[in-house]
């Protein structure tokens, strides 16, 4: 076939070459011999090569959907999707690339046109490229997949699509934000709803009058509450800790486990529990406190006047003392 493809162009190239210098003679004659030897031929592999390719290009759509569907089922939606797009694109690029070869197409200077305007686009589309290859490892590694929540790139939000160059997340207040694979494969991945099982933890400071077992027994008690919804096991189940002395009060958390989709409410109930029973057995939560102390300056008349060894913090304050001759700086 290539054989007769190749004498046809030479013949109706040469053909072609006459019926020019005849018709620059002002002779017609071999304008309908040159159409039915020459023209009619290369009329019917331009037709069939154009058949072969769309043949190709059904049996590529016929292929690519038995390959995807599986994968679609078994694994993952977005990666049978790509999967199915890579095996059309490879088996129309071999139909076209093996018609264009045996209709004589010069391949190897294409080739050659393809890799340097190839090189070009490369250079151009830095960017665009980083976040493609970014895709294609994030579709084969899979840090996380359609209908999970993440937080990547500076945005926290559920997958709504993951594609070869962005990734599309919806937030919490409905909001969607399209992020490029690139910024999200480059940091850090954290796939919140990736585990069943999630640990509410509240910290709570009480007065330091109060009495420690009485709080532990009252942060207890709103722990309990929740035993029913609390994920029980090793590793698993509720704890009361004291984790701190802070400067205005007693730092305590009480920690529980529950199922991954009913964090958010459970956070809310506990921290509300925990507050109805301190109040319940009268243990305040402080507010923050901080102890100024005044010392009467030597000198002074009647001892009237004292300078404060914490700076106040309003500026006409500031001044007054900047100004008056009987106090001296701090």
């Amino acid at each position: 076939m290539a054989d007769v493809i190749e004498t046809t162009n030479q013949g109706m190239t040469d053909a072609t070459g006459d019926t020019i210098a005849r018709l620059s003679e002002g002779d017609v004659s071999g304008l309908m011999d040159y159409a039915t030897t020459h023209l009619a031929p290369a009329l019917f592999w331009a037709a069939l090569g154009l058949g072969i390719i769309f043949i190709g290009y059904l049996v590529a759509q016929y292929i690519s959907r038995i390959v995807s569907q599986p994968v679609c089922r078994r694994v993952d939606e977005t990666l049978g999707k790509f999967v199915g797009k890579m095996v059309f694109y490879l088996i129309m690029f071999g139909v076209v690339g093996a018609v264009l070869s045996k209709l004589g197409a010069p391949l190897g200077g294409l080739a050659a046109m393809l890799a340097a305007a190839g090189f070009a686009i490369g250079l151009a589309f830095q960017g665009t490229l980083s976040n493609f290859a970014s895709g294609v490892l994030m579709l084969v590694f899979r840090p996380f997949k359609v209908g999970d929540v993440i937080n990547a790139g500076g945005v926290t939000g559920k997958v709504n699509e993951i594609d070869l160059f962005t990734t599309t997340l919806d937030t919490a207040d409905n909001r969607r934000i399209i992020v490029p694979n690139s910024a999200i494969s480059g940091g850090t991945i954290e796939n919140i709803s990736f585990h069943p099982h999630r640990r509410i933890e509240v910290v709570v400071g009480v007065e330091y009058s109060a009495d420690m077992d009485q709080t532990r027994a009252a942060i207890e008690a709103a722990a309990a509450t929740f035993a029913p919804s609390t994920i029980q096991g090793e590793g698993r189940g509720s704890a009361v800790i004291l984790s701190n002395l802070g400067d205005s009060a007693v730092e305590w958390k009480v920690r529980i486990w529950v199922a991954a989709e009913n964090y958010w409410s459970m956070l809310e109930s506990l921290t509300g529990e925990v507050k109805r029973q301190l109040d319940a057995v009268h243990i305040g939560i402080p507010f923050p406190q901080m102890d100024v102390h005044l010392s009467r300056l030597d000198g002074a008349e009647d001892g009237l006047r004292q300078r404060p060894r914490v700076r106040p913090v309003r500026r006409e304050t500031e001044d007054a003392v900047e100004q008056d001759p009987m106090y001296r700086a701090s």
